[in-house]
């Protein structure tokens, strides 16, 4: 599958681990992913503010995950795509890069459930779907 991971969950994963790290982990390992340079330097600048890491660990996050991810440059949306236009560029990278699904915990973009065709779910929510595929 292809899988784009809302920068909530990169940010969960490197900071609270859990369940978002363990899908993360998951998506790595056995799906494809993508980033956009404008996902990564949100990821960059919410694990300095937000989870209060070094710049310097941050930095090698963001390394590693472009290391693991494919690069796209997100597809332009119309603004009234979503109600917060800050979505904008996970979505155009969704979209870009043909995601069959976009985890996230953004209640903005879990109101929408369904965009171009791609799922728009929680990691737990993803965790359940893979559970049942039998992955």
């Amino acid at each position: 599958m292809r899988i784009v991971l809302d920068t909530n969950v990169f940010v969960a994963a490197f900071a609270a681990h859990g369940l978002c790290e363990a899908v993360m982990e998951l998506c790595l390992d056995q799906h494809e992913m993508a980033v956009s340079r404008e996902l990564l330097e949100e990821i960059r600048r919410n694990l300095i503010k937000k989870a209060k890491l070094p710049e310097q660990t941050a930095d090698e996050i963001v390394s590693f995950v472009r290391s693991k991810a494919g690069l796209v440059i997100p597809a332009q949306l119309n603004p009234s795509a979503c109600r917060d236009a800050d979505d904008l560029k996970i979505l155009g990278t969704a979209i870009a890069f043909r995601a069959d699904y976009l985890l996230t915990g953004d209640k903005d973009l879990l109101v929408v459930k369904r965009f171009h065709g791609i799922e728009i779910v929680t990691p737990r929510a993803f965790a359940r779907i893979l559970g049942e595929c039998g992955e």
